[in-house]
């Protein structure tokens, strides 16, 4: 994995989510798609409070903040740090983040994307010489190592630009 690459596509990743933002006016951004689901305002805070989150665990392994594991990925994490994309079928955010989802407002979430942004700016650099052994538990996809914990935030704020998407073209629909 390159680390270079890895934080520009982290880095576009966060652009895009802040271009977004200036395409949707307030109340079309917390307003809940006629499908359900999560409104803008909803997928904003849970992708930026899930990056800024797995930047401390991320912290932690470069740190050796966590005790050293022979435990790894789970099936579910493998697949998807293997294949760069979540499983083409849907997962529900994990229960203890679900319960934190809330709508938040545009300025909450430029506020949150500039705070990603520092926060991970802070901590790509000691990755080099972070051990692979020093890992910190994701909820879903086991043990992850600070590489793996880089490659997941670029993964998981690519998935939800799709979810975005998804959202735009439903409120786009007559």
């Amino acid at each position: 994995m390159n680390l270079v690459n890895e934080r520009r596509a982290i880095d576009e990743a966060l652009s895009s989510y802040r271009n977004l933002l200036e395409d949707i006016n307030e109340d079309r951004f917390t307003e809940t798609p006629s499908k359900g689901g999560w409104s803008y305002a909803e997928v904003y805070d849970h992708i930026l409070k899930a990056t800024l989150a797995s930047s401390i665990a991320l912290e932690r392994c470069t740190h050796n903040v966590c005790a050293p594991t022979k435990s790894g990925p789970t099936l579910i994490g493998h697949y998807v740090l293997l294949s760069g994309t979540f499983p083409p079928f849907k997962l529900k955010a994990p229960p203890e983040m679900e319960a934190t989802v809330k709508k938040i407002s545009r300025e909450e979430a430029k506020n949150l994307i500039i705070k990603a942004r520092k926060r991970l700016d802070g901590i790509v650099a000691p990755i080099k010489t972070a051990k692979p052994k020093w890992r910190n538990k994701h909820p879903r996809m086991g043990m992850l190592n600070a590489w793996q914990w880089l490659k997941f935030i670029r993964i998981h704020l690519q998935h939800h630009l799709k979810q975005l998407e998804r959202i735009k073209a439903d409120f786009n629909r007559p």
